[in-house]
């Protein structure tokens, strides 16, 4: 039960929705994941691309069923807990703030890395505390930015295809859709991969913040993931006709090298600035959803109590986003864009295997499991389809999150 000072406000269309999941996807995935995962995947990167797609796909759909059962804030947190059990509830939203928290990282250093190189670290801390202060000013103010950065975005991702497909250098032997590296290697590209599809997790944490969550939230998600889906082919596919998967595999800055070697260098400016604005889009959003998560594990003294609060005049829970931004600002300071993406995908992959789960809780019927099903399967395949750096460090922080669970357990059971 909540009390009066812990309920957010409700505000947001399915068109807001949308634009803040697509806030997440949209960019992180382009600018950050793409070029690691064609090192992974070799020719087979489209098939990473497709693998990827269809465990997002069914993370999805169970999410929007659990969404219209359980319209509240914390997402997979609330559902395995109601669904499992209280245990389960708290690995899946330890592991969704953990590894988005990482995703924060990962993407205040993409601003970094495109904006000044040379000072990378210190963008990615002044970034983190300029949104960090957006977000504590209300939702509304947060869509509104974010609806203009996904404009700019998907603005400048339309110009590196259309730039891209029609240079004379683009040849489409050049995609040669296999498998050079093998079925590993095309599971670690999807795990990559599925990094960048992970953002409409944060539609399911607006649902105390959105208007008739019921039918709302099952209808935002499919949307934002097929508009994610389609501009990811595009732009995977127009720079690999150019690139190839080996060149796209060794590039830095994928998209600016895809451009130059059409024969447009002029663009590369804009493709780096759209990098940076992408990139802040997907730091957005993503502050909002842990700070939407840590609010509800807070309310069940799983974290700090003194996070549980909403802010009387913005309506947002102002000392879980201070908190986030605190912790985000200190990776952003000391840790590598790279590792913080293998380690974000294991946590995030681990949160949807236990939505999956409780997906298949709702009904017996075949249909209705076989989705989640497949989504369970797929987690867990490409959790540990990572690099063995990430599912280690990735093993041991959840182990950690468990052991605290566990002390936390023994200690109310002693007072």
């Amino acid at each position: 039960m909540t009390s009066p000072g812990s309920e957010l406000r409700r505000t947001l269309g399915v068109g807001d929705a949308v634009v803040i999941g697509l806030g997440s996807m949209v960019g992180a995935g382009i600018f950050a994941a793409l070029g690691p995962a064609a090192h992974a995947a070799g020719s087979g990167l489209l098939l990473g691309l497709a693998l990827a797609a269809v465990v997002a796909y069914c993370n999805a759909m169970s999410s929007a069923r659990l969404a219209a059962l359980y319209p509240a804030s914390g997402g997979t947190y609330v559902y395995g807990r109601e669904r499992l059990g209280d245990f389960w509830g708290y690995l899946a939203g330890w592991s969704f703030v953990v590894g988005k928290t990482a995703s924060c990282a990962a993407m205040a250093l993409t601003v970094g890395a495109y904006v000044w190189p040379e000072q990378a670290h210190a963008v990615a801390v002044a970034a983190v505390v300029a949104l960090t202060a957006v977000n504590y000013g209300g939702v509304q103010k947060s869509a509104w930015l974010t609806r203009v950065i996904v404009a700019v975005v998907l603005a400048v991702l339309a110009s590196v295809v259309v730039v891209c497909l029609g240079s004379g250098d683009s040849d489409a032997g050049r995609l040669d859709i296999g498998a050079s590296e093998g079925l590993g290697g095309v599971l670690q590209a999807a795990g990559l991969l599925f990094f960048a599809f992970a953002g409409y997790a944060r539609i399911a944490t607006l649902g105390e913040e959105v208007r008739d969550p019921a039918r709302t939230i099952p209808r935002a998600i499919p949307l934002a993931l097929g508009i994610a889906l389609a501009v990811y082919s595009c732009v995977a596919v127009a720079v690999l006709s150019v690139l190839g998967a080996g060149g796209l595999g060794d590039a830095g800055a994928p998209l600016a090298d895809a451009v130059r070697a059409a024969g447009v260098p002029e663009l590369v400016p804009v493709v780096r600035v759209g990098a940076a604005v992408a990139a802040l889009g997907s730091l957005l959003a993503l502050i909002l959803g842990v700070s939407g998560t840590t609010l509800a594990m807070a309310r069940d003294r799983h974290l700090p109590g003194a996070l549980a609060t909403v802010h009387p005049r913005f309506q947002v829970p102002h000392r879980a986003e201070l908190a986030v931004g605190a912790v985000v600002a200190v990776l952003a300071a000391t840790v590598d864009v790279r590792g913080a993406i293998g380690f974000s995908s294991f946590g995030v992959l681990a949160y949807y295997a236990v939505a999956n789960a409780s997906a298949w809780t709702l009904g017996s019927a075949s249909a209705a499991r076989g989705v989640p099903a497949v989504g369970l399967l797929g987690c867990v395949v490409l959790a540990f389809a990572l690099p063995v750096v990430s599912v280690a460090a990735g093993a041991g922080v959840l182990a950690l999150g468990v052991a605290a669970y566990g002390a936390r357990r023994r200690w109310a059971a002693g007072q």
